[in-house]
Parts: C-alpha cells; sequence; structure tokens
C-alpha cells in the first residue's frame, strides 16, 4: 500500500487517559486519500458515496488476502482480519473514520471576519473553587474537576460578533447534516439589528464585543458551530474559575487587567494588558465574560464535583466573570462572581425586551471554549438553550 496515505478507523473505548484517546486500527491504501479530503472539504455526500464503494471493495481484497493466500505470515493475515472486523462495523455505521487531532494550540477562522480566533489547549484537572476571602456567594471552598478543553486567548471582538449579527444570512455552506445532527443543530437563530450604537462610542476596531445577552452570546456558538463543524460554547462557572486560576502569576493587577483604577472610564483593545502564564489575555478586568450558568449564592452548597453547571432556569440571574473596566480591584479576581440584572436592560423600550441586546451593561461581552471530549448529541441539547422572554418584571 501506500504509506503516505493513513486511514485510521477508531473505535472507542473506556480509556481514562487525560485525551479520552480511542483505539485505532491504521490501514494504507492510496485511494482513501481523495475520500478524507473531499469529507474535510464538506463534500459529504459524494465522500459518503466513495467510502462506501472502497469499503466494499478493501473487503473483498482483505478476504481474499485473510482466506485465499493462505501462505501469507500469520502476523499479516491476522491484521487483515482485524481489518475485516473494522470494515464491517464501518458497513454498520458502528465505527466512524476520523482524523486525529493533537490537542495543540490552534487558530479558528471566523466566517467574514478578518482576524481568527487563537485557542488555547487547556489540560484539565482537579482545583479549589471558591475562595476563603471573597463574598459569601464563594464559599464553601470545594473540590471541582474539569476536563480537558481549548479557550479563546482572548474576548470576541465586534469585528468577529458582528459577522454572526450582521452577515448570518449569506447563503455560504453550514457543516453537513449529519454533524449539524450530532450538535443538535436544527436552525440558527439570528441577532436583531440594535437600534443604538452598542460600544457606547469606547470604540469597535480590535475592541471587545459588549452589551449582548447570554442567550445572543450562545447563539454566536452555535453558529460558528454549525459554519465550523466543530462543537463551541461558553464556559461554565467551573471551567472559567479553573482556567483563571490555572494561569495565575504574582503580576500586579495592573499589568494583566483593565479595571476602575487605570481603565480611564471605558474599555481597551484585547492583549492591551500582560497574558496570564497559560497565554490568556484579560482573563481579569476589560470585561466580564459571560458563563453558561444560572447565579445562585447558595450553589456551591449543593453543587457536585464533575465540571457543575447550574443550568439556567429562569431570566435572572445568570453569571459573568472577571470584572470589568469599571470594576474595583476586588470584583477582578478569579473566584468573584458577578450577578446579572433586569436593569442592565433599563433603557429598553420595547415589550417584551430584546433578548439579542442589553442596553446598560457596556461591561459585559465573552469568549468561547471547545471541550476536547465532544458530548452527546442531547447533552449538546442541554446547551443550547431557549430563550425566556423579557417584561421588565
Amino acid at each position: 500500500g501506500d504509506k503516505a496515505s493513513v486511514w485510521k478507523s477508531c473505535i472507542p473505548t473506556n480509556n481514562k487517559g487525560p485525551r479520552n484517546n480511542p483505539t485505532c486500527l491504521t490501514v494504507f491504501d492510496p485511494s482513501i486519500h481523495l475520500i478524507l479530503k473531499l469529507k474535510y472539504c464538506g463534500l459529504a455526500v459524494l465522500s459518503n458515496i466513495l467510502r462506501e464503494r472502497f469499503i466494499f471493495r478493501f473487503f473483498i481484497f482483505n478476504l481474499h488476502r485473510v482466506v485465499i493466500q493462505i501462505k501469507l505470515p500469520i502476523e499479516i493475515r491476522i491484521m487483515n482480519l482485524r481489518v475485516l472486523v473494522v470494515l464491517v462495523l464501518l458497513s454498520f455505521g458502528l465505527v466512524e473514520s476520523e482524523q486525529q487531532e493533537e490537542f495543540a494550540n490552534y487558530s479558528q477562522p471566523i466566517p467574514y471576519a478578518s482576524t481568527p480566533v487563537e485557542m488555547v489547549a487547556i489540560e484539565g484537572g482537579v482545583f479549589s473553587m471558591g475562595s476563603t476571602s471573597g463574598k459569601s456567594d464563594e464559599l464553601p471552598l470545594h473540590e471541582v474537576k474539569v476536563g480537558d478543553l481549548w479557550v479563546a486567548k482572548q474576548e470576541i471582538t465586534w469585528e468577529q460578533y458582528e459577522a454572526f449579527v450582521f452577515k448570518r444570512e449569506i447563503r455560504e455552506p453550514y457543516a453537513d447534516r449529519e454533524l449539524l445532527k450530532k450538535y443538535s443543530i436544527d436552525g440558527i437563530t439570528g441577532a436583531t439589528t440594535p437600534y443604538v450604537e452598542m460600544s457606547f462610542g469606547m470604540g469597535k476596531d480590535g475592541y471587545p464585543a459588549v452589551n449582548m445577552t447570554q442567550y445572543a452570546a450562545l447563539m454566536f456558538c452555535k453558529w460558528l458551530t454549525a459554519k465550523t463543524g466543530i462543537f463551541y460554547r461558553l464556559p461554565t462557572e467551573a471551567e472559567w474559575e479553573y482556567i483563571c486560576k490555572k494561569g495565575e502569576s504574582e503580576e500586579p493587577l495592573d499589568s494583566i487587567a483593565v479595571y476602575k483604577e487605570n481603565s480611564g472610564k471605558k474599555y481597551a483593545k484585547i492583549g492591551t494588558t500582560k497574558a496570564d502564564k497559560s497565554g490568556i489575555f484579560d482573563l481579569k478586568g476589560n470585561v466580564a465574560e459571560w458563563t453558561m450558568d444560572q447565579y445562585s449564592d447558595s450553589f456551591y452548597k449543593k453543587s457536585g464535583s464533575d465540571n457543575p453547571w447550574n443550568r439556567p432556569q429562569v431570566l435572572y440571574p445568570r453569571v459573568a466573570r472577571g470584572g470589568a473596566w469599571n470594576s474595583p480591584a476586588e470584583a477582578c479576581t478569579c473566584s468573584a462572581r458577578m450577578a446579572s440584572d433586569k436593569k442592565w436592560k433599563q433603557r429598553d423600550p420595547q415589550l417584551p425586551k430584546s433578548r439579542w441586546w442589553l442596553t446598560n451593561a457596556p461591561f459585559v461581552g465573552f469568549r468561547i471554549v471547545r471541550p476536547a471530549k465532544v458530548p452527546s448529541a442531547k447533552e449538546i441539547k442541554e446547551y443550547w438553550l431557549e430563550p425566556i422572554e423579557d417584561y421588565g418584571m
């Protein structure tokens, strides 16, 4: 065979290692190069047709080698027998062929935006969530486990966010239907055009996007997932705090955060301050960042230890983290929690109020994460929260 073209058929296992890697059987064949290339380019239908024909041809080829060519060494015959087993599983859809991805930093292009989102690989682990020196809602200190994930190096910018807001309807392809089904995506709802200038004159070019609701930030993630075929979402509170604490250093706050004492009463361009030890910017200060969670001051007393998520059931309050350009130093810590409030839409004259925009929160933005272990379709469906109408009550 042509060893320049490698096909890996991966059988999921109960591997408890840090990557949850599947067990892989490597098969060499020159024709598979075209199939993988077509699949990677999104031509799913043609790819599947060629793949089915290839599986049938390769099945017959290996059956011949196992049964007819008795003189082959026993090791090769056993290997070919294993190949036959995988091909049978493939034919019944019990195994998927996929390219293995290295757990490393990468760049994620954003459709219609000139700058990509730089994604940083963060190895999971166990940490102490909460604080004994903060507010009462940071207690009790408790042990939490978080899995491997990628996190955006910087907060989502206006250019990146407005690609979703203003250019979502451009007729360019989404990921193939099987991937959309896998990610529980049957449609993409787009943000409405804001009726006021949402940066409040603080700037847009290179600045973090602000004034969007948690639902809007999550729908950006859903849109990006549909466009790229890669599952993105907001971080849970636990993930956000783990990432922040993992990158903490002895640097003074002034050098790593834009906050009340040094902001000049406005946010700064992303990456203005020093990065943390993990290479991530602005986790503390600049703009607070949406998480996936409902806010509860007593949640830590009853939360689990495996990446707990307080799934929102009501509109207010939800959790933002990290403090902002108008926050005091004590709010710009890894454990400080910010609860959303209906006052963040105080100037919205509509009834119901916008599900997409805040009118009084130019201090709230977001960054995205990508879990290394892709959840099931059922679990992903739980992440795509349904909107709750806001009547200002």
